[in-house]
């Protein structure tokens, strides 16, 4: 899959519609796509590749682009393998390449691809320039967006940003490569998600990369997945700016857990409640059918959150223990929280669930505003009716 850029500036990208899970962790319902550009100036570079078998046609288009040239330089960005995958190969059918990248990458390059000739590569650090002809690559250092050595290279000038991950996206690229050729709705919601699973634990990082992005004047933001940024760029530049400040409007995510429906009836009777109090936006799951891939991208978008488990062997449900280590893991900024459990036997879902909660409190500032309640077996109407005022004290709360 190619398109141009520019007349020197060239797309070379595949859609991956086979990994059923990202990172073997996170749902592709809508595939994913892998991008990398190249330039065929007075001296060419491709910037990045795409996952090694992803595309048979992959090296096809590189030639067919050259038409004849050699590949002056690759330059690497960030080595996840997903963009990474292809460096051995390309670099044993174009020996004379020079390797272009980062202290940190190089450690990475000799850990992936040992054979390549160290003298080979080009350490290249912040502010540094590689000159092209007419294109002129400056570049930017940006640690953990989302891995130690991710950089991202801007054209001096024709103001074109290679983001590497920032400004990415689930989702394969359907017929439409720039934002002018797709629905924007449609690939927000992926992009959020993709922010929350992949890169918002590092947010404080991105706000960093931001404001070092913010001065400098952007007309083309070329990321390593999703489509290409030419028209509008702002657009995703505000999107980013928001999610990294974790700014959750008002509303609710009821995540619950439950074995034969008796702690999901406590989850519909609050989320009623909710509703009663004003409070518009609620997103139910049952964390035993929705991936926590899901339920983070919405976590992400509200201030508040409510978690509720059954007991399990002493402790909570391994679905809801699950969807805590990875809020634990990607740190969704602050929250307030409310808690419930149920049990037959024996309880500990609750007491658990106070545990997680406590740790997010002490750690990313999140506010408890309940100790919770734990109902015995199928909750009668006279015990779930004595949560009222806490409900409500919690919703005046968001």
């Amino acid at each position: 899959m190619t398109a141009n850029i520019l007349d020197t500036l060239h797309f070379l990208g595949t859609n991956d519609r086979n990994k059923s899970l990202f990172e073997s962790n996170w749902p592709l319902p809508y595939g994913i796509s892998y991008n990398s550009y190249l330039f065929t100036d007075q001296k060419t570079a491709l910037l990045d590749t795409i996952e090694y078998g992803s595309d048979r046609s992959y090296f096809e288009d590189v030639t067919r682009i050259l038409d004849g040239r050699d590949l002056d330089f690759l330059v690497i960005l960030h080595m996840e393998p997903d963009h990474a995958g292809m460096i051995g190969e390309l670099l044993q059918r174009y020996p004379h390449t020079t390797v272009v990248t980062n202290a940190r990458a190089v450690k990475l390059v000799e850990l992936y691809f040992p054979d390549i000739d160290k003298d080979r590569i080009r350490e290249v650090k912040e502010g540094d320039k590689l000159d092209l002809g007419h294109h002129i690559l400056q570049f930017v250092m940006t640690p953990m967006v989302h891995w130690p050595e991710s950089m991202m290279a801007y054209c001096i000038t024709e103001n074109i940003l290679f983001s590497q991950d920032a400004f990415g996206t689930f989702g394969t690229l359907d017929g439409g490569i720039f934002d002018d050729e797709i629905n924007l709705e449609y690939y927000k919601d992926e992009m959020l998600r993709y922010y929350t699973n992949i890169i918002g634990r590092f947010s404080p990082q991105v706000q960093k990369a931001l404001q070092k992005a913010a001065a400098l004047p952007i007309r083309i933001i070329c990321p390593v997945h999703g489509p290409v940024w030419r028209t509008d760029p702002k657009v995703v530049f505000d999107w980013y700016s928001g999610w990294a400040a974790s700014k959750g409007e008002k509303g609710v995510v009821l995540a619950y857990a439950t074995m034969y429906g008796h702690t999901q009836r406590t989850a519909d009777y609050i989320a009623r409640k909710l509703a009663v109090n004003g409070i518009r936006n609620i997103r139910v799951f049952d964390v035993s059918k929705t991936h926590p891939s899901f339920i983070l991208k919405e976590i992400w978008k509200y201030n508040g959150v409510i978690l509720g488990s059954c007991s399990y062997n002493t402790g909570m449900h391994p679905n809801m223990q699950h969807l805590c280590h990875e809020i634990e893991i990607m740190q969704p900024g602050r929250k307030k929280v409310f808690l419930f459990g149920g049990y037959s036997w024996s309880g500990g879902g609750l007491k658990n669930l106070q545990l997680f909660a406590q740790n997010m409190q002490q750690r990313h500032q999140w506010e408890i505003i309940s100790p919770g309640t734990e109902l015995p077996g199928y909750p009668a109407m006279k015990d779930l009716e004595k949560m009222d005022q806490d409900i409500k004290a919690y919703t005046a709360t968001l």
